[in-house]
């Protein structure tokens, strides 16, 4: 009974000796692949801001520090880039705008005048000239 004893001990002690290992591996892993997970978030904190941070950066940076001539002049061409875009754009739309009047108001005076002329010629009865040379001069 004292080999049945001794070979149960070693089993037991085997085992728990193999669990503390590959416990140890686990931990010694598991800290590795934390570190690296620290490390890759040091550096996205390095590298980005948070959102707030950054609009309170730009706040303060508004409040406290002029602009540089060169942001200036750059923000100033592009209005002035703008103002010509929108000028250019309603110039056309005024272009257009006119061209279409002035096709209706011609397709109006034609048709006035087709009327008219079909009017003369219903009612000239051949015997006096036409309206243009039947004027009364005085």
């Amino acid at each position: 009974m004292t080999w049945r004893q001794a070979v149960l001990l070693s089993c037991f002690s085997a085992v728990v000796l193999l669990s503390m290992l590959r416990e140890g591996t686990s931990v010694s892993v598991g800290t590795m692949q934390m570190a690296g997970e620290e490390a890759s978030e040091d550096a996205k904190q390095k590298i980005f801001m948070q959102e707030s941070d950054a609009s309170n950066f730009l706040k303060r940076r508004g409040k406290r520090s002029p602009k540089s001539r060169d942001e200036v002049n750059v923000e100033n061409r592009q209005k002035l880039r703008v103002d010509e875009l929108r000028r250019e754009y309603y110039e056309e739309q005024r272009n257009e705008f006119e061209n279409f009047v002035e096709e209706q108001n011609d397709e109006q005076e034609e048709r006035s005048r087709e009327a008219v002329e079909q009017w003369r010629q219903w009612h000239y009865d051949g015997l006096h000239p036409s309206y243009l040379y039947n004027r009364h001069h005085t």
